[in-house]
């Protein structure tokens, strides 16, 4: 517990949905925050850049993300009756199943205790409510009422910029960790030659977080590898691909696709799970690859028959980072203890970024041990041990 007389000083390296949101925390907890960023919150490298995220609650039998999603709700409504700003969208979300369901059922108990309402409904009921949808092949559906989507840039704009109107510091800078003396690090080196000393330090810098820790985390604990999204153009004055009409959606099966309604009419998006190839997310360019786009052309025309040879009006090439075993990062750096790490999020990460970063500041001001599920040393990190992003 700090019961020092002056506020900590706190430096959190990255400003996406886990370090903003971190920073946020720290910051209305007492302690002096400067969030830093290489190129600025929501920008096109980073894991929470886009324009959208899904929020659903659906986790298998992992409790405490079904807990901390319901967290998050709150908390996201909450940012937006103090911001006046609309960063979530709820329009249910369908849960499409061929074969085995079980990661659906299994988090029905831990959804009903956490207050968010799912009900199964057989494919008659499920036609009625969205006849624009093929269901050829699925077997059990499920729909999650109060999920939706997220605006996911905005959203990182909106805490960085909460965080500057209540007195902290927001700087454009990269950030890398300075030197170790006794089991602390002592100051942060920054792009432009100079350094920036804090009492505590915090990274949750995405992709990024393996380079700069090399020895820690690496590839051994953190993957990166490259991901496509694609936004498909609907019929002219056809409006059942607009939320509203279409929910967020989720297919389960041999392939993994998800997607979101065309928010502000930027085109319907679709995504596939599957993990790409290794990805640099600071030199890498982010042109669509042809043999992908056409992947997801054949899974829409299938699903969405309407959509059947529908125009790309968009495409993002972004990146997932995660742990083998697809389970968050938060714990403090083994050879420095005044020294955190955050990350392991990507693809299902962004919509806890409120419940996350109110959990990691209590552990940092408080001095806590984190979650066995997210420490360094936990077990389940062998190669090959990588789970599809609704496993965790």
């Amino acid at each position: 517990m700090n019961t020092r007389s002056s506020p900590l000083r706190v430096a959190v390296v990255g400003a996406g949905a886990f370090g903003g949101w971190t920073a946020l925390h720290l910051l209305r907890r007492g302690a002096r925050v400067t969030l830093l960023d290489a190129w600025g919150p929501g920008n096109s490298r980073s894991s929470s850049g886009g324009e959208t995220r899904i929020i659903r609650g659906v986790y298998g039998a992992d409790r405490v993300y079904i807990e901390w999603v319901a967290r998050a709700f709150a908390l996201w409504r909450e940012a937006e009756a103090r911001w006046g700003r609309r960063l979530l969208q709820p329009t249910g979300a369908l849960w499409m199943c061929s074969g085995d369901d079980r990661y659906v059922r299994d988090s029905i108990p831990h959804l009903n205790a956490a207050g968010l309402a799912i009900d199964e409904i057989d494919r008659r009921g499920a036609h009625g409510l969205y006849p624009q949808i093929n269901l050829e092949g699925v077997e059990t559906l499920f729909i999650e009422r109060q999920a939706g989507y997220l605006l996911a840039r905005r959203a990182c704009q909106a805490v960085a910029e909460a965080i500057a109107a209540e007195g902290g510091e927001v700087r454009l800078a990269a950030a890398g960790p300075g030197p170790f003396r006794g089991g602390r690090m002592e100051r942060l080196e920054l792009s432009d030659g100079s350094v920036l000393a804090a009492d505590l330090y915090v990274f949750a810098c995405g992709p990024w977080l393996g380079r700069l820790f090399p020895e820690v985390i690496g590839e051994r604990f953190l993957r990166v590898s490259r991901q496509e999204v694609f936004f498909f153009g609907a019929p002219p004055g056809d409006p059942r691909f607009q939320e509203g009409a279409c929910p967020v959606w989720l297919n389960l099966g041999e392939q993994v696709f998800y997607g979101i309604p065309g928010n502000e009419h930027r085109g319907f998006k679709v995504a596939d799970d599957s993990r790409g190839e290794p990805f640099d997310p600071t030199r890498g360019d982010r042109l669509p690859t042809p043999a992908l786009l056409e992947k997801a052309r054949a899974f829409v025309a299938h699903r969405f028959p309407a959509l059947a040879g529908a125009p790309l009006v968009e495409a993002r090439v972004c990146q997932y980072e995660n742990s083998p075993d697809g389970h968050l990062l938060c714990d403090r750096h083994p050879h420095a203890e005044n020294v955190w790490l955050l990350g392991g999020g990507s693809g299902h990460g962004f919509k806890l970024g409120p419940a996350l970063g109110e959990y990691a500041a209590g552990m940092i001001l408080d001095g806590g041990v984190p979650l066995g599920l997210f420490s360094l040393d936990r077990p389940g990190h062998a190669p090959g041990a990588m789970q599809t992003q609704f496993a965790h």
